[in-house]
This record gives C-alpha cells, sequence and structure tokens, in this order.
C-alpha cells in the first residue's frame, strides 16, 4: 500500500514524488519513460535555487534576449545581474526521476489506464512497459502529473476535459558553427504572425543543439511548415535536424484541481504555465512541491478537502503574476499591428529591467512610481493607437 500514486514523471511529477518520499512518505512514480516533451526549455536562477539544481545541468546560460517583430525590426535586451538557464528535457526530466528515485521513491514504468476503487483500496490500474500485463498500484491518494491532456484530469476531476490548449511543436537541431550571426548566449522570440497567428515563434541555445519552434491555438496551422519556415528565416534550415517533437500546453489554470476524494493535479494537468511567454518548467516544479504538500495534509488529518490546498498554495504565490501575463497576451498577441507595438514597448530600458526582473525572481517588482507611470502611458497610448507602430 502507498500513500500517494505519482502518475506522469516530468519535473512536475519528479518534483511531487521527491518531496514526498524525502518526507518518510511511501510513493510510486509511474512514468512512461521515454517521451520527451517539445520545451524551450528555459529555467530561471530561481528554480536552481529553490529545487537544488545544480549548475551542470545547464546547456547555456542566455545572457540576451532578442525580440523580433512582424516587420524584422528587433530589441537585443541584456539580462543584467542574472540569466536564463538552458536545459534539455531529454535529459533534465531522467535527472529528476532519478532523484526522486535516490530519495525513497519507487520508480515503475509503464501507462496510466484508470483508477479503481473498493472498501480496501484506491488502486491505480496501468500497464506495465516491459511485460505488457495490466497490474495495480493500491494507494491512499493519487497526483496527477500526467500533461495538459491528463487522463487522470479527465476521468477524475470535473473541468479538467475543457481546458484550452496551445499546440507545441519544436525542431531540436545542430547548432551552427563559425555563423557570425547566431549568438549561443541569446535567445530570439519571434512575434510574426507567419509563424505563429497567436503566440510566438522561439530559437533558444542549448549548447551544441538549439530548440527552433512556435506554438499556436489554431487547430488548422501547420506547425511543421511554421517552423520550416523559421528556420529558413534565421538561417538555420541547413543545420542538421536531430529530433523532432510536438504537445499540447494548457493556457490557464484549472478552477479545480481535485476530486473532493483522493485525487489532486498538478503541473500541466492542472494548467500551470504561463500566460504569454509558456514558460512550464519552473511554475510545473512549484505545483508539483504544492501538491505534495497537500498530500501530506490530506494524509496526516484525514481529511480530504485538504488536497485543495494544492491550487491554493499555487495561486496566493503566482495568480496576480498570471493575470498580468493573460492581459498582455490578450492585449498584444491579437494581431501582426499590435506585435509591432508590443516589440516598441520593449525598447523601453523600464520594461526590460521589470520583465526580466520578474523572471529571475517570479514575483512582480515594485518600481519607483513614474517608472510604472511612464510605462502605463506609453502602453495606453500603444493600445489606443495614438502614436505609430514602432514609437518607442
Amino acid at each position: 500500500m502507498f500513500d500517494v500514486v505519482v502518475i506522469g514523471g516530468g519535473p512536475c511529477g519528479a518534483t511531487a514524488a521527491e518531496d514526498l518520499a524525502r518526507s518518510g512518505h511511501r510513493v510510486a512514480l509511474l512514468d512512461r519513460d521515454g517521451r520527451i516533451k517539445p520545451c524551450g526549455g528555459a529555467i530561471p536562477p530561481r528554480l536552481m535555487a529553490d529545487f537544488d539544481i545544480g549548475p551542470e545541468q545547464l546547456l547555456a546560460r542566455v545572457t540576451t534576449a532578442r525580440m523580433v517583430s512582424p516587420t524584422g525590426r528587433h530589441v537585443d535586451i541584456s539580462i543584467e545581474n542574472g540569466f536564463v538557464g538552458m536545459v534539455d528535457r531529454k535529459d533534465f526530466d531522467p535527472f529528476l526521476r532519478a532523484r526522486a528515485e535516490s530519495a525513497g521513491a519507487i520508480r515503475t514504468t509503464g501507462t496510466f489506464l484508470r483508477i479503481e476503487r473498493d472498501e480496501e483500496a484506491t488502486r491505480v490500474i496501468y500497464r506495465d512497459k516491459a511485460s505488457g500485463e495490466e497490474r495495480a498500484l493500491p494507494t491512499r491518494l493519487v497526483i496527477g502529473a500526467d500533461g495538459a491532456n491528463s487522463r487522470v484530469g479527465k476521468a477524475e476531476v470535473p473541468g479538467a476535459d475543457a481546458i484550452p490548449l496551445v499546440f507545441a511543436y519544436h525542431e531540436i537541431i545542430a547548432a551552427p558553427q563559425a555563423d557570425p550571426s547566431f549568438d549561443p548566449a541569446r535567445c530570439d522570440v519571434i512575434y510574426d504572425g507567419r509563424i505563429s497567428p497567436d503566440f510566438y515563434g522561439w530559437v533558444f541555445p542549448h549548447g551544441d543543439t538549439v530548440s527552433v519552434g512556435m506554438g499556436t491555438e489554431h487547430r488548422e496551422a501547420d506547425l511543421k511548415a511554421a517552423t520550416a519556415d523559421l528556420r529558413r528565416a534565421t538561417g538555420l534550415a541547413q543545420c542538421e535536424t536531430l529530433r523532432k517533437e510536438g504537445a499540447p500546453i494548457p493556457l490557464r489554470p484549472l478552477d479545480r484541481w481535485d476530486n473532493g476524494r483522493d485525487v489532486v493535479l498538478a503541473g500541466d494537468a492542472a494548467g500551470v504555465v504561463a500566460p504569454s511567454s509558456g514558460e512550464g518548467i519552473y511554475y510545473a516544479m512549484v505545483a508539483g512541491r504544492a501538491a505534495a504538500s497537500a498530500c501530506a495534509a490530506c494524509l496526516s488529518t484525514g481529511r480530504a478537502s485538504d488536497l485543495k490546498l494544492a491550487r491554493r498554495l499555487f495561486m496566493r504565490e503566482h495568480k496576480t503574476v498570471f493575470r498580468v501575463l493573460a492581459s498582455m497576451q490578450n492585449a498584444y498577441y491579437r494581431s501582426d499591428s499590435r506585435r509591432e507595438r508590443f516589440v516598441s514597448l520593449c525598447h523601453d530600458p523600464d520594461v526590460q529591467r521589470l520583465t526580466f526582473e520578474a523572471y529571475m525572481n517570479k514575483k512582480l517588482v515594485r518600481a519607483n512610481p513614474l517608472a510604472h507611470l511612464k510605462i502605463g502611458f506609453k502602453n495606453l497610448r500603444h493600445l489606443a493607437g495614438l502614436v505609430p507602430e514602432t514609437h518607442t
């Protein structure tokens, strides 16, 4: 009998399993293994501090972000007093799963099928990868960390089947050699409706490799063709393609994360990907920790209502940031004209400083009132169309 079965071994599930195992609970971590989620791989310094991630996990340290407009205008933003760390999920996720196992979690490889209950226990039924047989993991609680199309969520939590999704696709390519236009310490974010009609494209360096991709909510969009166009536009068309990966990404946190009984969702399954940026690794690990805390409370008190702590803990710290980012996405991602204006705003030094201080520290930054007033005034003038699109 396990205290908790964690379904999904990405950053969220692995973090939840490790936290629970280190606190003395009997934990099983069920993962399909072998799947690599498409992801730019960006992690902030706060993640490394909060979750004890050493610098050896980084493939690159990005110190400049280039924002590119639909007309090709760009602004290079220096990340002062910090960096954006880059990891490859191919290596990062197995590292986190192995660390959870070292902490005492029991690793199980297979595919989740369903949850069954009787008077004795809740049982997670899965198909064992090696034998192909159905097997059961008896448990008191379940954490569903099985991604945006969570089978756990759809079966157990009301509303989980209606979460809006962005479809992301990227290609891992060999980094160009001796190309003066390619900077291995710069990430490029491309706001162009020809690449993505409602999100953005990216070029993120990973040391010897590069992640090139895009995302969109439009199901009719051809993600592979758009990525090919992006590679041509950025001079990366001739680089060797090493991997191609695609997956859905949720657009907003679910209103409810638990079933009121014995299941709680976390990570992509709970919808915790930042609007506007699409950043997910940090928020997934925070959600995994919150789910582990909620389960620990429930196991201690016997109150199923304590599972609600997972959402409460997460939203208490990150709700305001998510609302601000959602407002920005709704305001500026709707047309190329708005995207052009957004890149114009990025020329402002106060916008640059506040953006990356907020990214690195994962909280809204207090600035002097004049800076906020100036940014707000520029924002209003652009949204009202009172200045040209290229006005900085």
